[in-house]
């Protein structure tokens, strides 16, 4: 069963210097690839499922429905939480921009979008509470505060630098093929 938020398009991996390599700019898309730390944590979360559906058997066995059903569903909520964690990230097309975090969803126009920049500042540490210096794509929208859209200390880039800078130059990208141009007021 192919998984297409897992990875980003082949055109992606292309050397050639397209900044927006999709063919269809309609369907919302991720422009980088998951990192190691996300999959990782997915992988050991669906292995903890598979440990626990293997249980929900042998207690159906048991002939205790009651348990059974109990367990099953903990193995259900076990895989949707795996699943959502992959789709966590930044995703773009043609309508906007899309924060996609574990329990919500933000979507953005690109023509409420004012600014997407990077920039030097402290970030959390795998979304933990420490902080460390490092860069932040910085998603300023009208009327509204700046929201952090990707760090590089983050589960998908922390020891990807190059990936970072490359996700980050695709946002910006996308934002100046589809985003208003904002001039400054005097």
């Amino acid at each position: 069963m192919p998984l297409p938020f897992l990875t980003a398009d082949r055109a992606f991996d292309a050397t050639d210097d397209v900044a927006l390599p999709f063919d269809d700019h309609d369907q919302w898309r991720r422009p980088y690839r998951p990192g190691p730390w996300r999959v990782g944590a997915a992988a050991l979360a669906l292995l903890l499922a598979s440990f626990v559906l293997f249980a929900a058997v042998i207690i159906t066995a048991a002939g205790a429905m009651g348990g059974a059903t109990v367990t099953f569903g903990l193995a259900a909520l076990i895989i949707v939480a795996a699943v959502r964690m992959l789709r966590v990230g930044t995703w773009v097309s043609r309508h906007g921009l899309r924060r996609v975090g574990f329990l919500s969803t933000t979507t953005v126009a690109w023509n409420r979008v004012t600014q997407v920049r990077t920039a030097q500042q402290p970030v959390r540490w795998l979304g933990l509470p420490r902080t460390v210096q490092g860069q932040a794509l910085i998603l300023v929208r009208q009327g509204g505060e700046p929201v952090t859209l990707l760090t590089d200390h983050n589960a998908d880039f922390l020891s990807r630098i190059e990936a970072f800078d490359r996700a980050a130059d695709t946002v910006e990208a996308w934002n100046a093929e589809y985003g208003v141009v904002v001039t400054a007021a005097r």
